[in-house]
């Protein structure tokens, strides 16, 4: 688990090489969405729940997070 000022990512799953993380409000505790491996553009990706709003704070961390979880896999 990684923590942020506002976020919180949680792993789900391990699939091998991969993982899926939840991605958490620190506010609510409410589910923003999930970061997983998508195999066509051989890359982590958010895949964000409806209905979501993001700042561009928050977005930056997610990317921030997806940087880490590239540079592991190489």
């Amino acid at each position: 688990m990684k923590e942020s000022e506002y976020l919180i990512f949680n792993e789900l799953e391990s699939k091998g090489k991969t993982n899926i993380y939840n991605v958490i409000s620190k506010h609510d505790e409410y589910s923003l969405g999930i970061i997983k491996w998508y195999s066509s553009w051989r890359q982590y990706c958010f895949y964000p729940e409806k209905e979501t709003v993001f700042n561009k704070t928050c977005l930056n961390t997610i990317e921030e997070f997806i940087i880490e979880l590239m540079n592991k896999r190489k």
